[in-house]
C-alpha cells in the first residue's frame, strides 16, 4: 500500500469524523423537535441513492472493501470478504430499517407503521 493512499484514507476518515461530530452536536442541541429528529434520521439513511444518505454510502464503502478482499483471498477461505459483505448487509438492512422505524415514530402524524 502506498503511503499516499493511506494518508488520503486517514485524511478522509478525519473529515468524516468531523462531519459526524457536527451531526451529533446538532442532535444534542436544544430545541430539536420530533419532526426535525425524523428528518435528520431520514437524511442519514435514505436509500434513494448513495449520495442521499450516510448509511448507504457506508455500506457501499464496506462493499468495495469486500470486493477487494475477495480478489486478494483467492487462495484463502473467504472469511474477510464474507465478513465485510455481511457487515454491508447489516448496515443496509438492519441499521437502515431500524432508522426508518425510528424516523416514522417521530413524524408529526405519529405514523409508526
Amino acid at each position: 500500500m502506498t503511503r499516499t493512499r493511506l494518508n488520503r484514507v486517514r485524511a478522509a476518515a478525519g473529515i468524516a469524523q468531523l462531519a459526524l461530530q457536527q451531526i451529533e452536536d446538532d442532535l444534542s442541541a436544544d430545541g430539536i423537535d420530533a419532526s426535525e429528529l425524523a428528518a435528520i434520521l431520514r437524511e442519514l439513511q435514505e436509500d434513494i441513492d448513495v449520495p442521499g444518505g450516510l448509511l448507504p454510502a457506508l455500506a457501499q464503502l464496506v462493499t468495495a472493501a469486500a470486493r477487494r478482499a475477495e480478489q486478494l483471498e483467492f487462495h484463502r477461505d473467504g472469511v474477510a470478504s464474507r465478513s465485510l459483505y455481511e457487515a454491508a448487509a447489516l448496515i443496509t438492512d438492519n441499521a437502515g430499517q431500524r432508522m426508518t422505524r425510528a424516523a416514522r415514530a417521530h413524524e408529526p402524524q405519529g405514523d409508526d407503521t
